[in-house]
């Protein structure tokens, strides 16, 4: 009889697993990533008194940002939009293409993130204060952009 509840338990739990991926998998998918925000802004002496290692962890967090951001402007500024809230068809077409630029999206920082990884540690860290304020002002300034 335990069996039985084993067998029940694990078949129910791998039916259920299944349908949810299948959810996800009709879900409209963004534009720009949802993982691509920002919560928390920086000032210059806030920045300057993390250590070179949170720094860099702040650089490459917003460049991963800008990066999922910035080529999709001309079609949205914040993450969550979809094809079908712009009126794009989501056809096969349409969604192969924005999987396809999402991939290649991803294979980019994934090799750039290991690099910057490598390099940064060795940058001034002044230059490193700078360039994340640069970043932050540059997302800020994404989000202030309004679609006519």
């Amino acid at each position: 009889m335990r069996g039985k509840i084993i067998f029940f338990s694990i078949f129910m739990l791998a039916l259920s697993s299944k349908g949810f991926a299948q959810a996800k998998q009709n879900m409209p998918k963004s534009i720009i990533s949802t993982s691509a925000a920002v919560r928390t802004y920086h000032d210059d002496k806030t920045l300057r008194a993390m250590s070179k290692g949170e720094l860099v962890e702040l650089y490459i967090e917003r460049m991963k940002v800008i990066v999922r951001t910035l080529p999709n402007i001309a079609l949205a500024t914040k993450p969550g939009v979809t094809l079908t809230d712009l009126g794009i068809p989501a056809d096969d077409v349409n969604k192969k293409a924005l999987d396809l630029e999402t991939e290649a999206t991803n294979v980019y920082l994934d090799v750039t993130v290991d690099f910057l990884r490598k390099m940064l540690p060795y940058s001034d860290k002044g230059q490193l204060v700078t360039m994340v304020l640069f970043y932050e002002q540059t997302l800020k300034s994404l989000h202030e952009v309004e679609h006519q």
